[in-house]
């Protein structure tokens, strides 16, 4: 009897989450558009809302405001440039090519005109300092782990791992930065990226600058 009475609202709950995440996905993907296309400022709530055949309060519900909504857009950016950075550094012959493979990555992803303009110029001036957003803590963590692996296997030198990590990401970040806002992203980023390398290389032993 408890099996029979249980499974019809197990259904209900279930079709109401489904429902729950479409909705969400809809205007997440509408709210996507017009902020690389139109930019924070000029994108309105009727964009969003008329584009997901949905709502303002429906909006409201689920992400509070518009800031609310770009804070949810930048989440679901962020989630596929770390898979693809991930990616990157897998295909690489080693773990030091691969960490720098992922560095230059990240960095030249100031060239697409999405990242550009929701990541590195609208994000920054409506969330604040991008270096203090929660997803940078998941970064530290990951450039620190591998930080440590290049000293494990001997690769570079007994840098302490988390302060390397921060300045790394730092500079990073600093430049994606820098390219989004130049006038020529294109030369800026050669220039971030040679003087990049030009200051990682300081970290490998000597035996294997050789």
């Amino acid at each position: 009897m408890a099996l029979k009475t249980l499974a019809p609202k197990t259904l209900a709950a279930k079709t109401r989450k489904e429902m729950i995440a479409e909705t969400r996905g809809k205007l997440i993907a509408a709210g996507r558009r017009a902020f690389a296309t139109k930019g924070y400022a000029d994108a309105s709530m009727d964009d969003f809302t008329a584009e997901a055949g949905l709502t303002r309060g429906a909006l409201y519900h689920h992400f509070g405001d518009k800031k609310g909504l770009l804070h949810a857009v930048i989440l679901e950016i962020d989630q596929e440039m770390s898979e693809r950075l991930n990616a990157i550094a897998s295909r690489a012959d080693t773990q030091w090519d691969g960490f720098i493979d992922e560095c230059v990555a990240y960095m030249n992803m100031a060239l697409e005109p999405e990242i550009r303009r929701i990541m590195l110029l609208d994000g920054p001036a409506v969330l604040g300092d991008p270096a203090q957003w929660p997803s940078q803590n998941a970064c530290l963590r990951t450039t620190t782990a591998s930080l440590q692996r290049l000293i494990d296997e001997g690769t570079i030198r007994a840098v302490p791992p988390e302060a390397t990590a921060r300045l790394i990401n730092g500079a990073t970040l600093s430049a994606a930065l820098w390219i989004a806002g130049a006038d020529d992203p294109t030369a800026v980023s050669k220039q971030a990226v040679d003087a990049f390398l030009a200051m990682v290389r300081g970290l490998l032993k000597k035996s294997v600058d050789a």
